[in-house]
């Protein structure tokens, strides 16, 4: 069975989490991914967080299957020009560098355009055009600087970052969306375009229902669904919910059954209005029906924290997974608490390719996430990732390069 992207050849000159994620997600749906590394030293994350001494992390693998490596030095005359031919030969450039980096390796998009007017070019910057397009951005500035930390957290705690990787590995999605859309576009245009995410702009757009709230909250100075409501008080900014829900169906994240020792031992329960008199029965509070306080969602909304503490009284009773079974039986909304531990165990995401497991010639086998997109046309095998320069020969036969000049190459560390 072919793949979606049979045929596109990307020039991957990305680095750590942000741009690999978007090459990977390519690599998973059918595009040669060539990742080019430097000489000796390979992409960085190869030696950062090793659990195995002298063998690539896992930082680096889960972000790379699916590709193949060359090393070169691009500083070389020699290394240049096999950039050159790669960036004749390939559809698509992506590059995560510190803005100018492309320019000064000679790279510039007019350069890039006289060899190749095709040649689609992405990049992942920090910032978009304006006063910080030249700051250094990584994961957690991102989320500071895109609107994500100050609206997460508690109303009486410091802003945090959330452990989705929101900035880095949502930027790179973002990016690989925008290289598709380019490619198309190609089809009708003929030419290629230079394709830009910024890490703030991303993190902005996975946070849109907060700039919604922020408007709510300077036309009526309240929002009701939030857990300042009523008693609390509203500023000028939107504040930290904690764990309520973010639109218009109450939430929160109740005990369950074994919180003294399990820091996983909660529920995500949803109080949906349709399913209301299902809570009241299944809680053991069928007064609220007919109490005027609770019979109405509008009603009820001043009431959240306390209708949430018995329900958590009911949740404390059973274990998150017992407290699931039930709830699902009355369509009531509801979600465990998953630690990685229980993800990595879980047997309906092996058999559904979300966690694959990966054999690796060094490193042995480990667990990775697979493709999260699932096509009936293009089925995802996943990869192990590459070693450094594994594929270099091979790349440079493809570009014409005999044997004898490969290894000339090598000698003199072109390679």
């Amino acid at each position: 069975m072919g793949k979606a992207l049979d045929g596109v050849e990307i020039l991957d000159f990305t680095h750590v989490q942000s741009g690999p994620t978007c090459t990977q997600l390519l690599a998973w749906l059918g595009a040669d991914v060539i990742k080019v590394e430097r000489a000796g030293e390979g992409d960085i994350t190869r030696g950062q967080l090793r659990d195995i001494p002298g063998v690539d992390s896992l930082y680096f693998t889960m972000l790379n299957h699916n590709k193949r490596s060359i090393t070169i030095d691009a500083k070389h005359p020699k290394g240049k020009a096999i950039l050159e031919a790669l960036v004749k030969k390939c559809d698509v450039l992506v590059e995560n560098f510190a803005p100018g980096a492309l320019d000064r390796m000679g790279l510039t998009w007019e350069h890039i355009q006289e060899l190749n007017p095709r040649m689609i070019v992405a990049s992942v910057k920090g910032f978009g055009p304006g006063p910080y397009e030249d700051c250094k951005v990584y994961e957690n500035v991102a989320q500071c600087a895109g609107g994500s930390a100050s609206t997460t957290g508690f109303d009486d705690g410091p802003p945090l970052v959330t452990g989705a990787q929101i900035g880095d590995s949502g930027t790179g999605l973002h990016l690989a969306l925008g290289i598709v859309a380019a490619l198309y576009q190609r089809k009708t245009t003929g030419r290629g375009q230079k394709v830009l995410a910024a890490m703030q702009d991303g993190v902005l757009n996975l946070c849109r229902v907060k700039l919604r709230d922020q408007q709510r909250l300077a036309r009526t100075g309240v929002m009701d669904e939030y857990p300042q409501y009523p008693n609390g008080k509203f500023g000028d900014a939107v504040p930290r919910a904690g764990n309520a829900s973010g639109g218009g169906q109450p939430g929160w994240i109740p005990k369950c059954k074994g919180w003294e020792t399990d820091p996983n031992a909660y529920i995500y329960f949803i109080t949906q209005a349709p399913v209301w008199k299902d809570i009241c029965e299944v809680i053991g509070r069928p007064e609220w029906l007919t109490d005027p306080r609770y019979a109405t969602p509008k009603a009820r909304l001043p009431h959240l924290m306390e209708i949430f503490g018995h329900i958590e009284e009911w949740t404390k009773t059973k274990t998150k997974f017992e407290a699931m079974d039930i709830l699902n039986k009355h369509d009531i909304p509801c979600g465990p608490i998953l630690s990685m531990k229980e993800i990595a165990e879980e047997p309906s995401l092996r058999k559904t390719g979300t966690v694959v497991e990966v054999d690796h010639p060094t490193r042995g086998k480990y667990l990775s996430v697979g493709n999260p997109i699932k096509m009936s046309d293009s089925a995802t095998e996943v990869t192990r990732s590459p070693l450094l320069g594994e594929h270099t020969d091979e790349v440079l036969a493809e570009l014409g390069f005999g044997k004898d000049q490969v290894a000339a190459l090598r000698a003199e560390k072109v390679i």
